[in-house]
């Protein structure tokens, strides 16, 4: 399934009523309050001289929330920031599929002995080095030990645990990833900006790890002074996964 027809079947299920009370744009992180409120990663834009990357900057809030996620599936990265958030804001997931675990924790107990690749670089990459059989970092912007992401198809096929970050819904290459990750292989969407909805099991997701909100008053004036996500999570954010089984 394309990246895109992803998308627009998240957005299909979404309930048409609820309005945008807030958008945030902060420098790592976007916050869409509806009748949720979610969270998603800001993806940096092209340089704003060649056009604005928010078209409809200023003229957000009212709008329907529904309709503001369909900018998930635009051009603009920054666009699609705003839409994965309102996306997010929306998806009431069941309470009683979520245990309070996040992307490590799940990620260690799955990871040993395995042959283990992380999509995006994480905190905790350095702890799962100490219990994975072998373990490559793919990364957009490669740090030192990392792998640049163009080597995907050479590395996926070899792993037996993935960790994707969300952020490849967001930059619309989710689709050519899962394309190459072998079919019995344990595969977890991580991070912040994870959609909380059972549709990603159909495609061959096994966990979810994501964030819920439950401050956001204060979440909000971190988010908007430039905070990290370890400082947004300290602020109210509560760390949680759902699994298919």
């Amino acid at each position: 399934m394309r990246t895109v027809k992803v998308l627009e079947e998240l957005i299909k299920g979404l309930p048409g009523e609820p309005e945008v009370k807030r958008v945030l744009v902060g420098v790592f992180w976007t916050m869409v309050e509806s009748s949720g409120v979610g969270l998603a990663s800001t993806l940096a834009p092209g340089h704003p001289h060649e056009g604005p990357p928010v078209r409809e900057a200023g003229k957000l809030e009212g709008r329907s929330a529904k309709g503001l996620a369909q900018l998930l599936l635009s051009d603009s990265v920054l666009e699609a920031s705003i839409g994965m958030a309102a996306l997010n804001s929306l998806i009431e997931p069941e309470r009683r599929w979520l245990i309070e675990k996040n992307a490590s924790q799940v990620l260690m107990e799955k990871a040993q002995g395995k042959r283990t690749v992380i999509i995006g670089h994480f905190p905790f990459v350095q702890d799962l080095k100490k219990v994975a059989k072998n373990l490559w970092v793919l990364e957009l912007r490669p740090r030192e030990g990392d792998i640049p992401a163009e080597r995907a198809s050479e590395i996926l096929p070899q792993a037996e645990v993935i960790g994707i970050t969300s952020t490849t819904l967001i930059n619309h290459t989710f689709e050519e990833i899962l394309a190459l990750c072998p079919p019995r292989s344990f595969k977890m969407l991580i991070g912040p900006s994870t959609p909380l909805s059972p549709l990603l099991f159909d495609l061959g997701i096994d966990a979810l790890s994501g964030a819920m909100v439950v401050d956001v008053q204060r979440v909000a004036e971190h988010l908007l002074q430039g905070a990290t996500f370890r400082q947004i999570h300290r602020a109210g954010v509560r760390l949680v996964t759902m699994s298919k089984r």
